[in-house]
């Protein structure tokens, strides 16, 4: 929108009517679809000093004449870094449901809790269809955001419905939660500390018409911190019943894709050590996608385990010191590694129009377990295959994965490799935990 047609501007403020129609205009063209009722429309906060825009908290000020405005600078600049969100619609992070209904939240100073609103719009009587329609009142956006034209929604088990977002779509919603709420803690803080008159080094500080000023902060990981093992060789059963952890933890930026705000202490469950903070999306991406407890799918997302990103996902995984000590995976991990890397290879093709495509579902199950490595036995097949010839493609022992294993971590990670072996680490356990399977989907929550 040009600058001589915007209507309702003085000193650099213009109306919420004309913020949503630049926010629409100038986020055209971005992979991350908008909504028209950012600043007007549920879930926004103009009266509470703020709203949410992707990533950003742009401050809302009461011009002369009881009207809101905003500063038209800050939507432009918001728009410029959302525009700079790629997205990847098959790379998909799941949003719900889970268990434990939805709490309803009609209060305006309480944290976004995006996760929520989604669910529970959708659990609601004509949730979807009154979404598609835009009925008045519906939650159209999130930060600005229309989620409702990326959701996908998959059937489980014949019944069980899932909803799924991008995951960069969800790495941008977090850091909307987090930028909210530290924008609540500040005003807080500035509540009770009336006397004080500098403000945090954090947040910056705008006038408004009359004057007066509103702080805001920097962006979404103005004050997140970066991850420098802090946590390192640390029992999770001991750390996370410490009092005030997950608060610490919210303090740390996602140790994996940097990013991000961290919510979850991921910890090996192999072993018992903590690995790091990390998102929710970077701990989705991580989990493995069980089917039983001795049963995963592979699934796409191990491409960028595996191939794409693999030296940060292996730097990762190896803080665990039991896993490093050992040079090698949780059962789970090297199950999907032997499938998706060892075994590639053995994977059968068929013919499409534009080439080959790989066969059905790749699959990995295992008898046994990693603390009776002769006994262990994993077993590469093939489901849903579209002639119905494939099924079983590899029996791989335990013992011979490993060992592919750690040839291959020398050529991929030499670094990582380097810094692995028994000689590296004393006094770990004498047996390994028995690996737990995360089934519920409950593992989203933190601890």
């Amino acid at each position: 929108m040009s600058e001589r047609v915007m209507p309702g501007r003085t000193d650099g403020l213009i109306t919420l009517g004309a913020a949503n129609a630049l926010w629409v205009d100038l986020t055209a063209d971005g992979a991350v679809p908008t909504a028209s009722g950012a600043f007007t429309c549920s879930p926004a906060h103009a009266r509470g000093g703020y709203v949410l825009l992707g990533g950003h908290a742009v401050a809302t000020v009461r011009a002369s004449g009881g009207q809101w405005s905003v500063r038209e600078v800050e939507v432009r600049r918001a728009a410029a870094e959302l525009n700079a969100v790629g997205m990847d619609r098959r790379d998909l992070v799941r949003v719900g449901p889970f268990r434990g209904g939805p709490r309803r939240m009609h209060n305006e100073e309480t944290p976004l809790r995006w996760r929520r609103r989604i669910t529970e719009a959708l659990q609601e009587p004509g949730g979807p269809e009154r979404a598609a329609r835009r009925e008045v009142g519906g939650p159209y956006h999130l930060a600005g955001v229309d989620w409702w034209q990326m959701l996908v929604e998959q059937t489980r088990d014949g019944a069980q419905r899932t909803w799924w977002l991008p995951r960069a779509v969800v790495r941008l919603l977090d850091a909307a939660e987090h930028t909210e709420t530290q924008w609540l803690h500040a005003a807080r803080t500035r509540q009770a500390s009336a006397a004080v008159t500098e403000p945090p080094s954090h947040l910056r500080q705008a006038q408004d018409a009359d004057g007066r000023q509103t702080t805001s902060p920097q962006g979404p990981n103005a004050s997140l911190r970066p991850y420098n093992r802090e946590l390192d060789g640390q029992l999770y059963s001991v750390l996370s019943r410490k009092p005030g952890i997950s608060r610490r933890v919210a303090g740390w930026a996602c140790a994996v894709c940097r990013t991000a705000p961290a919510a979850v202490l991921d910890h090996c469950h192999e072993h018992g050590y903590v690995r790091a903070p990390v998102c929710q999306s970077c701990n989705t991406q991580e989990r493995p996608d069980h089917l039983y407890s001795n049963d995963i799918r592979v699934a796409n997302r191990y491409t960028r385990l595996f191939h794409t990103d693999t030296d940060d996902w292996l730097r990762h995984w190896h803080r665990c010191p039991g896993c490093r000590a050992r040079t090698t995976l949780p059962l789970p991990h090297l199950a999907a590694w032997t499938a998706h890397t060892a075994c590639r290879s053995l994977r059968p093709t068929h013919q499409v129009p534009r080439g080959r495509k790989p066969c059905g579902v790749l699959r990995v199950s295992w008898t046994g377990s990693q603390q009776a490595p002769r006994s262990c036995l994993l077993t590469v097949a093939v489901d849903s295959c579209p002639s119905g010839e494939h099924r079983i493609l590899a029996q791989v022992p335990y013992r011979e994965a490993a060992e592919r294993f750690r040839v291959w971590l020398a050529e991929t990670a030499p670094a990582v490799a380097a810094a692995a072996g028994p000689d590296r680490l004393d006094g770990l356990p004498a047996q390994s935990r028995p690996v737990i399977a995360d089934t519920s989907g409950e593992g989203l929550a933190l601890f």
